[in-house]
């Protein structure tokens, strides 16, 4: 079973107690990041994201605010969602757009009807489920259908094609439902946020802090949750099913299965992706569901490192924050661009990469150690064997 390998130095090792048993949990031979130096960074990153809303003005003025970050942040929901849908499970989605789409769809629609903090709990969690549950319809008739391979992306693009060509002529009076008109190419626009019950509750807007802050916390704990996911055994069965989809079917596991709720799980963090950047963005229209929209979590995977779940979260506020400088035209031409560059020069993505970079820095600084990877020798061959 390939996997990433963890030799990057440290390990839980001459750490006690519960920091050891935590530890245990998310390191592994399925995630990128097993040492001491890793963590201290994850800290100082996340510290350093958290301070982010306290920068001053003229830093914020060159970079971005603290809201366009906020929403770089609620794509990191969808780069995860392909990660694990294609990096752990082998499936080549073109379909997160679509679970993105529907979500935002149906938390608008729910909070529109019933405007009030457990509208828009309940919105949010409708959606999340509304995501999941398209993931497990339409991975439903492509596993248990025997679609293979590419036919199961060209499935995946097609669904994206077919929700946005039928969401378009969705502007006449009837398609509202209850209070929420759908709105066509116009698209649908939706409240801000509440969560809560009755008295207690709390307004969740992208126009101040909170928005950012709630992104933050919910993005680190899904990426601490998957990392336990994919280090566990089920996990194991996922890069096993990636890497030989028939000599793990003969160890007597149901490949269909596991396919399947790898799908529904991709399906349900593309859905909070998209309920979150519906709140950002106070609307949501169609062209979620188009090419662009749908290829961008390739992209990102492609380049962050489909076999790493930090890689393409990375990558997501990269590219998104060269796209924000750019302006839309070039930012498309130069994302492009980038994909193909690197799929020729690192296949394995850039993150794994810098990983070995500073693996075979340490060996060399300390003494010992191996020699420097050689790309040709990381080349994934489900990409370079064309």
């Amino acid at each position: 079973m390939a996997a990433e390998t963890t030799g990057d130095g440290g390990g839980s090792e001459g750490i006690g107690g519960p920091i050891a048993r935590i530890r245990n949990r998310l390191e592994g031979p399925n995630t990128l990041g097993n040492s001491r130096g890793f963590w201290l960074g994850f800290v100082v990153a996340v510290g350093l994201l958290a301070a982010y809303p306290f920068a001053p003005g003229a830093i914020k003025s060159i970079l971005v605010s603290t809201r366009t970050l906020s929403s770089f942040l609620a794509y990191g929901f969808l780069a995860l969602s392909l990660a694990v849908v294609w990096g752990y499970g082998g499936i080549l989605s073109f379909g997160q757009s679509v679970f993105f789409g529907v979500a935002g769809y149906v938390f608008g629609i729910v909070l529109i009807n019933v405007n009030s903090p457990l509208g828009g709990t309940v919105g949010l969690l409708v959606g999340v489920g509304g995501g999941a549950l398209m993931a497990a319809v339409l991975g439903y008739f492509i596993f248990y259908g025997g679609v293979r391979d590419v036919y199961a992306t060209i499935i995946t693009l097609v669904s994206t094609l077919v929700l946005k060509t039928f969401m378009d002529q969705t502007a006449g009076d009837e398609w509202t439902i209850g209070e929420a008109a759908l709105g066509g190419f116009n698209g649908m626009n939706v409240p801000q946020l509440a969560l809560g019950v009755g008295e207690t509750s709390v307004v969740i807007t992208s126009y101040n802090s909170s928005f950012f802050y709630f992104v933050l916390a919910v993005l680190v704990v899904t990426y601490l949750l998957l990392r336990v996911l994919v280090n566990s055994d089920y996990g194991r069965v996922m890069v096993a099913m990636r890497e030989d989809e028939q000599r793990t079917r003969m160890f007597g596991y149901r490949t269909e299965r596991v396919k399947l709720t790898v799908f529904v799980i991709g399906g349900a963090l593309a859905g909070m992706s998209g309920v979150l950047f519906t709140t950002w963005q106070f609307y949501i229209t169609p062209a979620k569901f188009g090419l662009v929209a749908a290829s961008l979590p390739v992209i990102w995977v492609g380049l962050g490192g489909r076999k790493t779940l930090i890689g393409p979260v990375i990558a997501a506020i990269a590219l998104q924050f060269v796209a924000n400088s750019l302006g839309s035209l070039w930012a498309n031409v130069i994302r492009g661009a980038l994909l193909v560059v690197f799929i020729m020069l690192l296949p394995g993505g850039i993150v794994p990469r810098a990983r070995d970079l500073i693996v075979f820095a340490q060996y060399r600084l300390f003494g010992g150690g191996p020699t420097a990877p050689d790309p040709a020798e990381e080349a994934d061959p489900e990409v370079s064997d064309s």
